[in-house]
């Protein structure tokens, strides 16, 4: 696979499936830490069919967090069962929700807050 070396990320694949039971996301990255590194590491819990390391469009320097998806859900129970550390730092997985999803609760949640009133302030 040949990469942009413009695109803002640095990915072991090109398939992206949003709301993916397998995705995580991974936070607290070294600036050094590649894709390549976040597959090896991650290997060992699972099959991976995605890795991401998101980077700034302009720099294109790791923005410090990134996306592993397995290709078996269960695999991420293995990854939440403990400390993970890579390339020299702590990092931070967490089971990745679609941003539609996220963006749905957050305005259910003010609607609620709002006493069904949300709609007026939009």
């Amino acid at each position: 696979m040949r990469m942009d070396p413009n695109s803002p990320v640095n990915s072991c694949s090109t398939d992206n499936e949003n709301g993916d039971p397998g995705k995580m996301f991974i936070g607290g990255l070294s600036w050094q830490t590649t894709s390549e590194g976040l597959r090896e590491y991650f290997g060992k819990f699972g099959e991976i069919k995605e890795c991401v390391v998101m980077k700034d469009p302009v720099t294109q320097r790791s923005r410090g967090f990134g996306f592993v998806t397995f290709n078996d859900p269960a695999s991420v129970d293995k990854v939440l069962g403990g400390p993970h550390e890579l390339d020299a730092k702590t990092i931070d997985p967490k089971v990745a929700f679609p941003r539609k999803r996220v963006i749905k609760v957050f305005f259910s949640l003010m609607e609620y807050i709002l006493g069904g009133r949300l709609s007026v302030c939009l």
